[in-house]
This record gives C-alpha cells, structure tokens and sequence, in this order.
C-alpha cells in the first residue's frame, strides 16, 4: 500500500496494491496487519455503503461524543471527498483538505476521529463504502455547514443537491467541541 498524500496529521490518502490485467482488477481494501503498519490503529466496527446521484452533496458530518474514524472507498464513479478538521485543540482546526476519488485508481481516504466529512458526485452516480470504528448513534450526529465561507471548500460543482439537513448546520464558529 502506498500513502499518496498526508496533508494533516490524521488525514492519508492511500493507494491500496492492484492487481489489475484485461479482466479487470483486484486489490484488499482492508487488511488489519498492513493498515496497522502505516498507523491506523482503531478497531473498525461497522461498514456502511451509501449511493448517490451527480451533484449530490453529502455531508459535511462528524460525531461528537464517540468521535469515528473512518475508512472510505468509491465502489463505483467519481466524488471530490473532502474532510474538515474539528478537532477544537488541533493547530489545525477549521482547515479542509479535498481530493478526488474514484473507482479508476482506487484509492481510499482515512480519517483519524475528529473529522467532518463530506463529498460531492461528478460521475452520474457514486456508490461509496465506508469502514467506521463506532456504531451508528442517530443521537450523536453533528454536522458542519458544507458551504461555510469561515471554512471555504472549493467545491467543483455549481449547483450541488443538498439535503435540508445539511443546509441547517452550524458554522465552523458555532460548532460543539470535539
């Protein structure tokens, strides 16, 4: 495996080893032991798979009280996947880091807990998988305005499809401590 980009601490973009020939390809999304070597080392509990349509913005999301690492993949298409980091005591807090990804070159995005998440389909549709390290508690989720200008994403989509949901979060300035 081979970290791409490490662009803040807790934050790598990683391109798993493929096998790929006129067949198509293969390659282990996730193997404990070599995920373990480059420093991931939470426990990962749950995997989700979500679908979503071109110009769909998801997110951006985070939990507060059980903080999740995450592992995400695009099974199929292309997203602009971006992280923010909420982390209040971080030196990097409020800043965003955006890279594309997609099911040509798989490469998969690990975010340390303290990390809101978003993404945005440029393909007609995505499908996206997620490996996370805390179950699901509808009680503890906690957003972040996608388009908050105090944190400036540069989303490559002009009209993006946008929940109500997350159109009513709060800003960078107003969120809970992480």
């Amino acid at each position: 495996m081979k970290i791409i980009a490490r662009p803040f601490a807790g934050i790598m973009v990683l391109e798993p080893k493929c096998f790929s020939d006129n067949r198509g390809f293969f390659l282990e999304s996730f193997e404990l032991e070599r995920y373990r070597a480059i420093g991931v080392i939470e426990n990962f509990v749950q995997d989700n798979h979500s679908r979503s349509l071109k110009n769909v913005l998801r997110g951006l999301h985070f939990t507060r009280i059980k903080p999740q690492a995450q592992i995400v993949t695009v099974i199929r298409g292309r997203v602009f996947d971006v992280v923010v980091d909420v982390r209040q005591a971080s030196s990097t807090f409020g800043k965003w880091f955006g890279t594309e990804l997609g099911d040509a070159g798989p490469r998969q995005i690990y975010m340390a807990p303290g990390f809101a998440h978003g993404f945005c389909v440029l393909s007609d549709y995505a499908d996206l998988h997620y490996k996370v390290s805390e179950r699901y508690d509808p009680t503890d989720d906690a957003g972040l305005f996608w388009n908050d200008p105090g944190v400036g994403i540069e989303w490559p989509v002009d009209a993006p499809v946008v929940s109500d949901r997350d159109n009513a979060h709060p800003r960078i300035g107003s969120i809970a401590p992480v």
